[in-house]
């Protein structure tokens, strides 16, 4: 390790809530496109990519250089929820190239910079529009670490025993097996006064659980649990934070399941560049707020604005970004599904470019990524045991690079399955 790889004040004055750095251990330089430097000039592939903020990859040279321009020109920066020219030209592109195309009539709401911040607005929307206060969110459901959308988040590590009331928990589709209609559990306790769960403002949901382990719900399922929410005066929210901006293969995550969300919510890619943002799509019934009622300082992040028409603009002005979406989820498919027959006990889990592979353990996939890691290539764990093999590359990765870190996973798998062994055999 050379002099440039201090971690010293790293450890000295970072706070121990730091997570991804421990896993990682190295000091970063540069990144462009699906790749990542350190301060000594190796480069690793990038399958993590921000947890799916930079579906674009890092540093687009187009996105770079309208906010260079931009920056120079003394573009407002900072403009709370007034109207600039960088706003108007980010609203103008998504209703032109995402909104229409789809027939949606969704507001717009900037919220603060985060995908939690926004979950909060359409907790809190939801709960206003309909006079109630409870909300249905799902095991194994990720939406954030601020209290509110804590409350939804199933994970018990996150949730560290605060009292967090408002929110009954429902099992997800196919939690307890194929042969348990989840969807129809819960539309009959609804439809029971004395069944303990108050009516809801909102039912909430991903369509794949990305911190939850990919677990991917059926396009039935989520129609059915979109029908429920009707039938019982809720509304429908779907985070489509991690599992939006393409990383299914559409845009939005449930374009081809038949449903129209009353809410979504979006951050993490949606500028198109890593910056913060974050938003609510609201159909207008619902959008029943009072003028700065719900606000936050950061909500007009001009430098985001600008970044994101550029993403609209360069890769959903036509089918072919989505076309090599799809081709390149089918490597993906094939890739882990050959490593699954090499791992017994292991399946494969997601879709789209959200995949993964759910393995025996916890322990085995946390040494396949260290071992990948070593050799170049940057990948996570997701699941209620870290037990899932999370994919998460650009979706802009070449082809041959995506191989290449394919080959790589597959490389650290088999030598931490060989020693693994050997302890079982001697």
């Amino acid at each position: 390790m050379s002099e440039l790889q201090d971690f010293s004040v790293f450890d000295r004055r970072e706070s121990s809530v730091r997570g991804y750095c421990r896993r990682f251990r190295a000091v970063f330089a540069t990144a462009t496109g699906s790749a990542m430097r350190d301060v000594d000039g190796r480069e690793y592939i990038d399958f993590l990519a921000g947890c799916a903020s930079l579906n674009y990859g890092h540093n687009d040279p187009q996105m770079s250089t309208a906010l260079i321009e931009y920056i120079q020109i003394n573009g407002v920066t900072q403009g709370l929820d007034l109207h600039t020219g960088a706003k108007r030209a980010f609203l103008e592109a998504f209703e032109r190239l995402i909104l229409q195309p789809r027939g949606m009539d969704h507001r717009v709401q900037f919220t603060g910079p985060t995908g939690a911040n926004a979950i909060e607005a359409a907790m809190k929307l939801a709960r206003k529009a309909t006079s109630r206060t409870n909300i249905i969110a799902f095991t194994n459901g990720y939406h954030g670490v601020t209290l509110g959308a804590l409350a939804a988040t199933g994970n018990q590590y996150n949730r560290m025993g605060v009292s967090l009331p408002g929110v009954t928990r429902a099992p997800f589709d196919r939690y307890f097996g194929s042969d348990f209609d989840s969807a129809a559990a819960l539309d009959r306790m609804l439809g029971d006064p004395s069944s303990g769960i108050d009516p809801p403002a909102a039912v909430l949901l991903e369509t794949v659980q990305g911190e939850g382990g990919l677990n991917a719900a059926s396009p039935e399922w989520v129609r059915s649990v979109a029908a429920i929410a009707q039938r019982h005066g809720a509304l429908l929210i779907i985070d489509d934070v991690q599992a939006g901006c393409g990383r299914t293969g559409t845009f939005f995550s449930f374009e081809e399941m038949g449903v129209t969300p009353d809410l979504i919510v979006m951050s993490k890619s949606i500028s198109g560049y890593g910056l913060p943002m974050a938003i609510v799509l609201v159909r207008p019934a619902h959008d029943v707020w009072r003028p700065a009622e719900h606000n936050g300082t950061f909500r007009g992040n001009n430098h985001a604005f600008v970044t994101a028409r550029i993403a609209l603009e360069k890769f959903w002005s036509d089918q072919a970004f989505a076309d090599q979406i799809a081709i390149k989820s089918d490597i993906v498919t094939a890739r882990l599904k050959a490593l699954a027959r090499r791992i017994p006990g292991s399946r494969l889990k997601g879709r789209g470019m959200m995949q993964g592979l759910a393995l025996p353990s916890g322990d085995l996939a946390a040494e396949i990524c260290r071992r990948c890691f070593e050799r170049g290539l940057i990948i996570e764990t997701s699941g209620a045991h870290d037990e899932v093999l999370k994919i998460l590359a650009p979706l802009t990765t070449p082809i041959t690079v995506l191989e290449r870190g394919l080959e790589i996973l597959q490389s650290a798998a088999a030598d931490a399955l060989e020693d693994a062994l050997v302890p079982a055999l001697t």
